[in-house]
């Protein structure tokens, strides 16, 4: 009888480091969409604040910290990352868990904001887009997740099903901007 193995979506694929740039795969736990009832996002927030200690985001943005945010996903529709989610929320929010869904990476480095423009349509400058700032972007043609967590610090998310393509085509990113940090003038 065969016998599978658990793994995560990019194993054997990362850590790539490029110069000063790091990719890596992020485990986060437990992910759980969250599509708050017709008029229930107030009430949903209290208990997510209660419950996790994050508020609802708004659109844009991430609330919490490592442990448990919240991340904004799109109209009506919040991510919650970290904790399994408390079951005090279905009485507010049709609750999805996305867990095995999402490939999640992080890319750090002091042109990791440069990499990210060579592969998303997105204003990533600091003073537009700044930590605690979250995107659903196209990530090289793929539908994807951008989030700044601080000034060299970004989490990416694509489906599963698409890890191999977004390590190989950040991976061709970084290779580039370090290459035009290393060629003369």
């Amino acid at each position: 009888m065969a016998e599978f193995k658990a793994q995560t979506p990019c194993a054997g694929l990362l850590p790539v480091t490029v110069g000063d740039l790091r990719l890596t795969e992020v485990v986060p736990g437990r992910m759980t969409s969250l599509a708050p009832y017709r008029g229930r996002v107030a009430a949903l927030s209290e208990v997510m604040q209660a419950a996790h200690g994050v508020a609802w985001p708004e659109p844009g943005r991430i609330t919490g910290q490592a442990a448990a945010r919240a991340l904004w996903f799109g109209r009506e529709m919040a991510l919650l990352i970290g904790p399994d989610s408390d079951e005090s929320l279905a009485a507010h929010a049709a609750l999805t868990d996305q867990t095995d869904a999402w490939a999640v990476v992080r890319l750090e480095g002091r042109q990791a904001a440069e990499v990210l423009a060579r592969l998303c349509p997105l204003d990533l400058r600091e003073a537009v887009f700044a930590p605690g700032h979250t995107a659903r972007t196209d990530v090289a043609h793929m539908a994807g997740s951008v989030s700044r967590l601080g000034p060299q610090t970004w989490q990416i998310m694509v489906f599963r099903s698409m890890a191999t393509t977004l390590v190989h085509e950040v991976e061709i990113a970084m290779a580039r901007v370090a290459a035009r940090q290393n060629s003369p003038m």
